[in-house]
């Protein structure tokens, strides 16, 4: 309904109640629509993560909805107030999204299942874990080329500096590292580590 048929059939109206009529009838009222920020694409805390190679991940995964109530089952056996969603995996293993973020004992308890579930005690699945924090380090005045040769850098030889290096004894990578040249006539790099 236009603004000039509500006049019609209310001619003693003021323009003012007109005009909140109209934004009745058109759902113009004065809160703002919600708006959902779906920009980010890393893990949340709510996510719980199980490293293990990528043909357990796939076995896992095939089941995911019975794994799902079977997860909730015991999750709601020792009274816990968070209950699992969906199972996705990736090349580093299999990500469990709840409604909450767990605690170290749920952790535990769906470690229990993940390995009982795949019949595996070994070390090929890893602790659950939640993410870490989502920072990144910047590593600047990298050679690109090693010993004066043709050779690049390669991730792996970057990693291994790291893990022989004190200050990164605690710190687990979220993703692979990056090496990019800083300019194509100069043999510096720059590495960018998700932690």
């Amino acid at each position: 309904m236009n603004t000039l048929k509500i006049k019609e059939v209310f001619p003693k109206l003021s323009n003012k109640k007109i005009d909140s009529i109209q934004k009745v009838i058109n759902g113009d009222d004065a809160k703002p629509k919600p708006r959902i920020n779906m920009t980010t694409k890393d893990p949340s805390r709510t996510q719980i993560i199980i490293s293990m190679t990528n043909k357990l991940g796939k076995r896992f995964t095939k089941d995911s909805a019975s794994h799902i109530t079977n997860i909730n089952c015991i999750l709601k056996n020792i009274k816990s107030n968070i209950c699992a969603d969906y199972i996705s995996s990736d090349n580093k293993g299999v990500n469990i999204v709840t409604n909450n973020v767990a605690s170290s004992s749920y952790l535990q308890e769906i470690e229990k299942y993940v390995k009982q579930s795949l019949n595996n005690n070994s070390n090929s699945i890893a602790t659950p874990r939640l993410p870490q924090s989502k920072s990144y380090l910047k590593i600047v005045g990298i050679l690109y080329y090693t010993d004066n040769s043709s050779t690049r850098i390669t991730t792996e030889d970057i990693e291994c500096i790291l893990k022989n290096t004190h200050i990164f004894n605690e710190i687990v990578l979220a993703s692979r590292l990056r090496i990019i040249k800083v300019l194509p006539k100069l043999d510096m790099a720059i590495v960018w580590i998700d932690i």
